[in-house]
């Protein structure tokens, strides 16, 4: 008999360790949390693409652009951590067609990312951009882009503030910390230059793009993030959109707490009904 009791505390224990592995530390294949990816052309001589974003494995596209131009950045895409897949085709061409241009990176839970087209056609890549959703209190973080193909090398200032002096095409600034509020921000190259009223409120974080325009350099602000507990704000007012259906979330957690529910049970052990689950957190 005193096997026996013994037996039934080691099988609790196991039971409890067992609830506490799901509720804690995540195994391998529950869910691994959520990040944003955001899609931009930024190739001047470089013609419209369509753009498809493919799961790690997965060859039917989680979200695809048509006729993606110059100049044009999605909105961000919320999506589960892990691998994917960008690939560029020309854009009509039909979805099995060998993509022109193709990279894989990691999605990090809680990470943002811009997936861009840079440099010249005949020299086209991929970057996957880090963007970053830390904000200092009561500043703003501004980042340049130089995707203008007509002058090679601008200088780009906020203010009396000089944010880049000799940036290249194809370049990306590291964030610089600034001081909230409304200032003038201005590119000047060989060919001319550009302004843009920024209104940089505090706890907001901005991607400054440089592009050709029609004769001229054109400025625009992508807002990154806006304030603490607001994450990825979405892209410039492009018209781009449009989401491929989620994933349903694997059912597997809840019966590995059935299973454990029910040994409790046999063992007569009440286990505790679990909480409300929080609301999914949207950018």
């Amino acid at each position: 008999m005193r096997l026996a009791s013994e037996g039934r505390y080691v099988l609790a224990a196991i039971a409890v360790m067992l609830l506490a592995s799901l509720g804690g530390a995540a195994p391998a294949w529950a869910s691994p949390g959520t990040g944003w990816v955001r899609l931009a052309h930024l190739s001047p001589n470089t013609p419209a693409v369509d753009v498809y974003l493919y799961s790690f494995g997965d060859s039917h596209a989680r979200l695809v652009l048509h006729h993606v131009s110059y100049g044009m950045v999605s909105p961000y895409q919320e999506v589960p951590a892990g691998e994917y897949t960008v690939s560029m085709r020309p854009a009509g061409a039909p979805p099995a067609e060998h993509p022109v241009l193709s990279t894989s990176f990691w999605v990090r839970n809680e990470g943002a990312y811009t997936v861009a087209g840079m440099g010249p056609a005949s020299g086209l890549r991929l970057d996957v951009l880090k963007d970053t959703l830390t904000l200092g209190t009561g500043r703003a973080l501004v980042r340049v882009i130089q995707a203008s193909l007509r002058d090679h090398v601008v200088r780009v200032a906020l203010g009396g503030l000089v944010l880049a002096r000799k940036l290249r095409f194809g370049s990306v600034t590291s964030y610089q910390s600034v001081t909230a509020g409304s200032r003038i921000v201005r590119v000047t190259g060989e060919s001319g230059g550009a302004s843009l009223r920024l209104r940089l409120a505090s706890d907001t974080v901005h991607t400054l793009v440089v592009l050709d325009g029609a004769g001229r350099l054109r400025l625009i602000d992508l807002q990154d993030a806006a304030g603490s507990q607001v994450l990825p704000h979405g892209g410039a007012a492009t018209g781009l959109g449009g989401t491929a259906p989620r994933p349903a979330s694997s059912p597997l957690p809840w019966l590995g707490v059935i299973a454990a529910g029910g040994l409790l049970a046999g063992l007569g052990i009440r286990a505790r009904r679990p909480g409300r689950l929080p609301a999914a957190r949207r950018p």
